[in-house]
């Protein structure tokens, strides 16, 4: 079994966050990593070339693959800044109901500016994405 795509490496978050180029991205990409340092009491890693990470869980599928991912982070990537809520959106329709503008993936909330989203309810949820995978093994 191969090793994952994605894994935590050494690069330094805050060259990665300088890098990017476009400056609303760039200064909405700053704020969430300062926001999600926060939220979960843990600094911040690269996950692969692209993804910030804030803590590690570890993973293990019934086919025998198995693995270590963040707790929560994001990307900020050319479309939308991409968040990870490790714990998906099921029973979430309230919290989602009042975040704002955006789209979701199984584990992935998509925006295109952080301003587009509701902070007060973005931290609930991802506080309780984070509480939820900390007890499942991270």
């Amino acid at each position: 079994m191969g090793e994952p795509k994605t894994a935590k490496t050494k690069a330094s978050v805050k060259q990665f966050l300088d890098g990017i180029e476009d400056d609303q991205r760039r200064a909405d990409s700053v704020r969430l990593a300062k926001l999600l340092e926060e939220l979960t009491g843990e600094k911040p890693a690269m996950w692969g070339p692209s993804i910030v990470g804030f803590g590690s869980y570890h993973y293990r599928y019934a086919s025998g693959r198995e693995g270590d991912w963040p707790l929560t982070g994001f990307s900020p990537r050319k479309q939308a800044l991409t968040l990870y809520v490790m714990s998906g959106f099921e029973g979430e329709a309230d919290l989602l109901e009042q975040l704002g503008k955006f789209k979701t993936g199984k584990a992935c909330l998509y925006a295109k500016r952080l301003d587009d989203l509701h902070l007060p309810t973005l931290k609930k949820l991802v506080r309780k994405s984070v509480a939820h995978m900390r007890k499942r093994g991270g």
